[in-house]
């Protein structure tokens, strides 16, 4: 397994995370004017909810510890922190370091960065080879993996390329408009979510993807959430594109939860 370092780096990452997530999605419309870049209320609790769900990710991550159960949502969580810290670089131009709020978003991420950089030199290192273990994973689980990636996937490349007054860039499926800087952001964090599920394409093992699906439920919880707050944002009679937003995490969302109740969370103790 990894080092005891980087899963203490883990740990801490969960705490930050969690630190950050917790101001951000309880406060968003006192911090929105003093965040690391120009951001509305929704956007704000939306990050905010991205940092508590990575926060809990990092958390069962590091308290489970065992690279071929947590391997998925580790390469997410590795990817996340070192896409949005090159996205901060892009837009270093527009970056405001002004509030605390603002200098904890850029210390969290390079904590990530660094459990990034630890984790995968461990990798190197020790270079697991690929194991069998608990019940096999059914076909139509690593269906829906697929769907999720290429859906997931399509909305990254499409958020890391798009220009302003593209599709869907003002106002079409979320429901406001986005400036380049949050719609990278928002891309970059796709992304990280698609390649993390990739390897579920092929994954034998049903631990993992429990493992992977639970790490991950978070952020489908408090995203959702966080949409419900600002539903007065959303016209689905004119901009029906809304639905998808919300369509796409229920869609996910609800049948994970019988999911669980009927195989559990990847622990065999469980």
């Amino acid at each position: 397994m990894l080092s005891s370092v980087s899963r203490a780096l883990t740990f801490l990452c969960s705490i930050l995370y969690a630190i950050l997530g917790g101001i951000l999605f309880l406060f968003p419309e006192r911090l929105a004017p003093v965040f690391a870049w120009k951001v509305t209320p929704f956007m704000t609790m939306t990050i905010g909810a991205w940092c508590l769900g990575n926060a809990w990710l990092a958390w069962i991550s590091a308290r489970r510890w065992q690279w071929r159960l947590v391997y998925t949502a580790l390469v997410y969580l590795w990817l996340f922190g070192t896409l949005e810290t090159v996205i901060l670089i892009v837009f270093r131009d527009k970056v405001r370091l002004v509030h605390p709020v603002a200098w904890l978003y850029v210390a969290t991420l390079l904590l990530n960065v660094i459990t990034a950089i630890v984790g995968f030199r461990d990798l190197m290192r020790i270079k697991p080879s690929y194991e069998r273990f608990g019940p096999p994973s059914a076909a139509w689980l690593r269906g829906s993996a697929l769907a999720f990636v290429v859906f997931v996937g399509f909305l990254s490349i499409y958020g890391l390329v798009a220009q302003i007054g593209w599709p869907a860039t003002r106002g079409g499926i979320f429901p406001e408009e986005m400036s380049l800087f949050t719609l990278r952001s928002f891309a970059a964090f796709y992304f990280s979510l698609a390649v993390g599920a990739l390897p579920l394409i092929r994954e034998d093992n049903l631990p993992v993807i429990l493992n992977h699906s639970i790490a991950n439920y978070a952020l489908v919880i408090l995203i959702t959430a966080a949409a419900l707050v600002y539903m007065r944002l959303f016209d689905f009679v004119e901009r029906p594109g809304g639905l998808l937003y919300f369509g796409a995490y229920l869609i996910v969302g609800i049948p994970l939860f019988f999911i669980f109740s009927k195989y559990g969370t990847g622990l065999k103790n469980e």
